[in-house]
């Protein structure tokens, strides 16, 4: 099977009313089903609860609390590298951006400015730049963190589809992380303009970012902008940044320079939260 035809009953969902729906289920405290719900969930996708810093499933109020659990501080060990890998998860795909244009998959492409909402000045800053994008499947911990030390500038909520993130949804939709629902944050750091956005999919109840909370819902149905040029919102690298309430993906972008991605990555291979990503000459 062809995968636009894998991903055909994707269109006919009911994806926003489905999303609703497992937002509200996640974020309920359901007593014993919801610990009946963590223990079938770990035992699924084989979670590692060992690395949680609550690992007893009965502890979590609902499953949101579970599925944005904290790990301990040992489990994810911060590499001496420029930028670090900012999620567990799967690298999608990573390398440059061919003028405006970053590869989604074979056959498929979009361009920056689509990606943060239709800013071209913005996306501009990233022209001939750098870009990864990293799946976060749903036994991965779902907490994000910064790759590298910012200033938070902006944060961008754009509208959009909740197609699933998964791999053969990226290889059968057509602009798939310019078309769903996503946040953009757009910071300074050492070497210039950075973004990290977080991209929504399918039952991803809302995200959320340490210095807002919950950005969605609401979902107006409109471009949303926060402006922080005269806040004080700086962060370290490896510091939570953000989470997903059920799993999605995050794309990030670079400016043009010398960045060379770790060369043991790979599409398609796992990487976790802390790892080298990338260096810069």
């Amino acid at each position: 099977m062809s995968d636009r035809l894998a991903v055909l009953p994707q269109y006919l969902m009911p994806k926003l009313a489905m999303t609703r729906l497992a937002g509200q289920l996640a974020g309920a405290e359901l007593g014993g089903f919801t610990t009946w719900t963590i223990k079938r969930f770990i035992d699924r996708y084989g979670v590692n609860m060992a690395e949680a810093v609550e690992s007893d499933p009965a502890a979590y109020t609902t499953f949101n609390d579970f599925f944005t659990r904290a790990l301990r501080p040992e489990a994810r060990p911060i590499a001496d590298a420029p930028l670090i890998c900012p999620v567990d998860g799967a690298i999608s795909q990573f390398g440059p951006i061919r003028a405006d244009q970053i590869f989604q998959a074979k056959g498929h492409q979009y361009s920056t400015t689509a990606l943060v909402g239709g800013d071209q000045q913005l996306a501009a800053q990233f022209r001939d730049g750098h870009f990864a994008t990293l799946y976060l499947s749903p036994r991965d911990y779902h907490r994000i963190h910064m790759p590298c030390a910012g200033k938070l500038v902006r944060m961008i909520h754009v509208p959009g589809d909740l197609f699933s993130v998964n791999p053969t949804t990226a290889r059968g939709v057509p602009g798939l992380f310019a078309r769903n629902e996503r946040v953009v944050c757009v910071f300074e750091g050492e070497h210039g303009p950075w973004i990290l956005v977080l991209v929504g999919a399918t039952i991803v109840g809302s995200m959320a970012t340490v210095w807002h909370g919950v950005v969605n819902p609401p979902r107006p149905g409109r471009v949303r902008a926060w402006h922080y040029e005269n806040e004080h919102f700086s962060y370290e690298q490896g510091a939570e940044m953000g989470r997903f309430l059920l799993g999605s993906t995050v794309v990030m972008l670079f400016p043009q320079g010398p960045l060379s991605f770790n060369p043991g990555w790979q599409p398609g291979g796992a990487i976790r939260l802390g790892e080298a990503m990338a260096t810069r000459g």
